[in-house]
């Protein structure tokens, strides 16, 4: 009985030992720091394959957010849609069919987790401060003389006209709007 326990513990040293000897390969043991320490080393060839999904800023121009599209608009394009969402890039003189539209959705359903860009961080629906962000760009906005400006229901758009559709405030408002948003900004930051 007492050589079986000693056998046992035998076994079951040998086995733990086994977990932490050095048998490993250089290139194991290398992979494994560098999988620990891949937050603050610089990027890899891989790492840099592997992009993130852009992030709009405030003064992105139109430009700028054309050339963020381009992961997207390809992604679309292998999956039977061209940027312009024309199925395999026909003419789009027509509407689109059912089974379109169904491709269509399908193939956004694909691509726009992976590459279409993410609002600007203000406006995000994850930043717990967005909504702060929205109240304080109204405020800015009635300040400028717009008269029908609010939060919208989301909590996170800004809503211009009203229930009258005041084209003053909807025209007025989008001319203000970016600066605004700039100005709130930089005050957060502060």
């Amino acid at each position: 009985m007492r050589r079986s326990q000693v056998l046992a513990v035998a076994v079951a040293l040998t086995f733990l030992s086994a977990c932490g000897s050095p048998a490993e390969s250089k290139a194991d043991s290398e992979k494994k720091v560098a999988t620990l320490a891949s937050v603050e080393a610089a990027p890899s060839a891989s790492a840099s394959a592997t992009a993130q999904r852009p992030r709009e800023r405030l003064d992105t121009t139109p430009e700028e957010f054309e050339a963020m599209l381009g992961p997207y608009n390809k992604c679309m394009k292998e999956h039977g849609y061209s940027p312009k969402g024309e199925p395999n890039g026909g003419t789009g003189a027509r509407p689109a069919t059912d089974k379109e539209k169904e491709s269509s959705d399908e193939a956004n359903r694909i691509c726009e987790p992976q590459f279409y860009p993410l609002p600007p961080w203000e406006k995000d629906p994850a930043n717990p401060e967005s909504r702060d962000f929205a109240r304080d760009v109204v405020k800015c906005l009635k300040k400028k003389g717009i008269k029908y400006v609010e939060v919208s229901d989301d909590g996170i758009s800004i809503a211009l006209g009203g229930e009258q559709n005041d084209p003053t405030s909807i025209s007025r408002g989008l001319d203000l709007a970016p600066e605004c948003e700039r100005t709130v900004a930089a005050a957060r930051k502060k």
